[in-house]
């Protein structure tokens, strides 16, 4: 569906982006974000920000030591976390265990999305891995670990649909387009973005995804490179409908907070109303 109709919930929505180094150890790193969860809670935020893989950044032969079950820990502590502190709560991503039967073993990069009550709203598997070569300091093989997810998901809350993304999904804008035509009205993309690539791309495929879908982007991120070679953009980022960069985290770990007019979706989408003007019978490509 094409949500074109008036938003009915709350009109003003305080966001807050949670920017982490991540390290190897991950009880710590955990520990970590939580305090920033509980900061920006104190600090009034509805819905706190995490980034991607936000449990632990190391060495490869950590990462599937770090993966967990979902259910499982983790997710039960981020379920108590948004309960005892009345937020939603975006667990940005990280490594969750196939099941036991399943024939691939490769882990998922799992974003979740947990209600004011500790419920889960939305949990959705990366779809798009990070398999990339640029010149000889960037090489990622992202597929060598995790499996891809198969679906996209846009979870219900009281201020709005939200389509949920994560990192490298942000370079595919049929993706946001298919989320935005199924009601989202803001997009997630929690991110551990690459340095070398980021300073030249995060913001502009950011402001990108939101002009295109008259949406918010809502976009925490990872800093510095927790003990790797892999160095992390940073730069959290909140960007509204219009294309206009609304918060932006500086070169440090912390909270940036941002209260969200949330009419602006539909005042962009009424003024520019993209997503009803699409024809995709005559998008089939023809040869000369």
């Amino acid at each position: 569906m094409i949500d074109t109709e008036p938003h009915a919930g709350p009109r003003e929505l305080t966001v807050a982006l949670v920017q982490t180094d991540p390290g190897p150890d991950k009880a710590a790193t955990v520990a970590r974000a939580f305090e920033f969860v509980e900061r920006a809670a104190r600090a009034g935020a509805q819905l706190v920000t995490l980034p991607e893989t936000f449990h632990y950044r190391g060495p490869n032969d950590g990462r599937r030591a770090s993966a967990e079950p979902i259910p499982g820990p983790l997710s039960e502590s981020l379920s108590r976390l948004a309960a005892k502190l009345g937020i939603h709560l975006l667990a940005g991503s990280y490594n969750e265990l196939p099941g036991a039967g399943e024939e691939d073993q490769r882990t998922h990069n799992t974003s979740l999305l947990f209600g004011p009550d500790g419920a889960l709203l939305g949990k959705y598997r990366k779809i798009h891995l990070f398999d990339v070569t640029i010149g000889e300091k960037l090489v990622a093989r992202e597929s060598a670990r995790n499996q891809p997810g198969d679906r996209a998901v846009v979870a219900q809350t009281a201020f709005g649909a939200v389509g949920m993304t994560v990192c490298y999904d942000l370079r595919f804008p049929e993706l946001y387009r298919a989320l935005a035509l199924a009601g989202a009205r803001l997009l997630t993309v929690p991110s551990n973005f690459a340095e070398r690539t980021g300073r030249d791309h995060w913001e502009v495929l950011l402001r990108a995804r939101a002009i295109e879908n008259g949406a918010f982007v809502i976009a925490p991120a990872t800093i510095g490179n927790g003990g790797t070679d892999f160095n992390a953009y940073g730069r959290s980022m909140i960007v509204d409908p219009w294309g206009t960069v609304v918060a932006c985290a500086p070169d440090a770990e912390g909270i940036t907070l941002a209260t969200l007019d949330l009419s602006r979706v539909d005042a962009v989408r009424a003024s520019l109303p993209s997503l009803q003007h699409l024809r995709p019978t005559a998008y089939a490509v023809k040869q000369f």
